[in-house]
């Protein structure tokens, strides 16, 4: 949860405030913290219905090598830990 939120408050921090956020059901994604930034920050909340596996399956199978090939091998402690981890997967992903 904690990590979701400090994602969260650094993308409207940097970012444009986006109109609408889209996630799944997730108790991350519910939570009064979670949901209150959103509000606070005058952000729409639309949260797929339960059991839509097919609205996240082209997103799971784009970051599936990602998780298991660096994700998933790592002990990443921070946003910024696996920042530098994923960008150094993609930049020998990428060059390979």
């Amino acid at each position: 949860m904690e990590f979701c939120l400090e994602v969260l408050e650094e993308a409207l921090a940097r970012f444009a405030r986006p109109e609408i956020f889209n996630t799944d059901q997730g108790s991350q994604f519910t939570s009064p913290r979670f949901t209150g930034v959103l509000q606070a920050a005058g952000v729409r909340i639309s949260m797929d219905g339960r059991g839509r596996w097919m609205d996240n399956v082209f997103i799971e199978r784009l970051w599936r090598s990602p998780k298991h090939e660096c994700v998933y091998l790592h002990a990443f402690e921070s946003g910024s830990e696996l920042r530098t981890g994923l960008v150094k997967w993609i930049g020998y992903y990428h060059a390979g």
